[in-house]
């Protein structure tokens, strides 16, 4: 009990010569020194020069250059820089050259849809188309007549041989179909592996440059901010550039999946009128 409130009288001492010193500081000082005063030399500059070669990259005025960056950084940190560079710019090769092909293929299919239409019969039509078969419209056209022409060829089909001609027109024009949307479904998926992957290599990066920051501090035995800057800043634009690389792709994979979306059921639904009108046909040549 004694050696508590002796250590409770000591703690109350200890605050009290705390909250007098400032006050003391504040005061002048008691009287002015009234000797010569004391002559003061200037500082001679350091003669030992600062050492900074050993930090990663030298940070100027206007901060940690790009290219600086990427010049030393280290050799796997460099091979995630151009492996996300290249798949950014083969995936806005992919983006360009689907656009166009898309749109190609929306003004074809308006102008063969038009053609169709105009009243002119399927064996002109067929003539017309079979030659320059460019697009999935018309290649839809020639596969399903092309079979229906077929049950022709050794005169009017019976009703016996009826629906299985019917089931063979049905089956080209899908296979068919299948076959044309693969084909603008090409390189698609290069653009959906970019999306999800992307980050992820990114974040490798983020992660081998944060180690390199810390290995500089630690063989340095220095935290200042020329040792720390330029292992964050290297782990930071690895990040950026796989952001950088998924995002465009991200946005136009979905774009891109909903054009081709609504173009196989466009085609789907005109291989279905397609089908009710050959189908018309045998009906009204078989009786």
């Amino acid at each position: 009990m004694k050696m508590f409130r002796g250590l409770v009288a000591v703690l109350f001492v200890m605050l009290a010569v705390t909250l007098a010193a400032p006050s003391r500081a504040q005061e002048g000082p008691s009287a002015a020194p009234t000797g010569e005063p004391a002559q003061t030399a200037p500082l001679a500059a350091p003669t030992a020069a600062v050492d900074t070669a050993g930090s990663p990259v030298a940070i100027s005025g206007r901060g940690v250059s790009i290219f600086d960056m990427i010049s030393r950084a280290d050799p796997l940190v460099k091979g995630v820089f151009a492996l996300l560079l290249l798949a950014s710019i083969w995936s806005w090769v992919i983006i360009i050259n689907k656009g166009l092909a898309l749109g190609s293929l929306n003004s074809r299919a308006g102008r063969f849809e038009k053609v169709f239409w105009s009243g002119q019969s399927l064996d002109e039509l067929y003539s017309q188309f079979a030659a320059k078969n460019t697009h999935p419209f018309s290649a839809t056209f020639v596969a399903g007549v092309r079979e229906w022409r077929r049950a022709f060829e050794h005169g009017a089909p019976n009703a016996a041989i009826l629906a299985g001609t019917k089931d063979r027109v049905d089956k080209a024009m899908s296979v068919t179909i299948s076959r044309e949307v693969d084909a603008v479904e090409k390189s698609i998926g290069f653009l959906a592996t970019v999306a999800s992957t992307s980050p992820f290599v990114g974040l490798f990066g983020t992660v081998w440059g944060i180690m390199n920051a810390f290995t500089a501090i630690a063989g340095q035995h220095n935290t200042t901010l020329a040792v720390v800057a330029p292992g964050i800043a290297e782990a930071l634009f690895a990040t950026a550039m796989g952001l950088l690389a998924a995002i465009p792709a991200a946005i136009f994979y979905n774009r891109y999946v909903g054009e081709i979306g609504r173009y196989t059921n466009r085609l789907y639904a005109f291989s279905d009128e397609l089908s009710s009108i050959l189908s018309r046909q045998l009906d009204e040549k078989a009786r």
